[in-house]
Formats: structure tokens, sequence, C-alpha cells
């Protein structure tokens, strides 16, 4: 079953975010990753990223081997707040 996860970063930026994207070798509104779907806006006291996994355990997955390291490496402050969300269905665009 699909599982929306929603990660508050306190204290992150937007360009914090975009060295994480380009260290893991993604491009700004490009394809590919290991997710379904991924977004992320700044909020009132840092970042939200919203993503659709397969799975937590897939999620959980690469938090550990590369969220976690690179959220390090480019000095985010503080750990994430992770929540997750059973997701009964999801639509992607057409060409997606």
């Amino acid at each position: 079953m699909a599982v929306g996860v929603q990660i508050d970063f306190k204290a992150a930026t937007l360009a914090q975010y975009d060295e994480i994207i380009k260290k893991m070798g993604f491009k700004p509104g490009g394809s590919g990753g290991p997710f379904l779907f991924h977004w992320v806006t700044k909020t009132d006291d840092g970042i939200r990223v919203t993503d659709v996994w397969e799975s937590q355990k897939a999620f959980e997955k690469f938090a550990e081997e590369q969220i976690g390291p690179f959220a390090a490496e480019v000095g985010l402050p503080n750990p994430p707040k992770i929540q997750f969300f059973e997701v009964h269905n999801y639509l992607t665009g057409a060409g997606v």
C-alpha cells in the first residue's frame, strides 16, 4: 500500500534542500527517484517535503541511506518531524 510522507525541516532553507537534491543526483523538475511523487515548499519556519512512496519501509531505507547523511552534510540544524499517511489513491499527470 502506498504511503504519504510529510517531512518538516524546521530552520532549513530551500538552498539547503537544493544542495541535497543535487547531491542525490536529481534535477529540479526532473524525473527519477525511488518515490512515486515528490514536492517541496517553504514554510513559516523552514521547509516541508511531501512524498508518496510505495511503502514506509522503502522511505525509511532511503532516509537512512541518503536523506539523513546529506542533510547532515549541508548542515540542517534540526532533525525533521516525519508523519505518515495511508494513501487511498494517487494520480499522476499525463506524460509522467
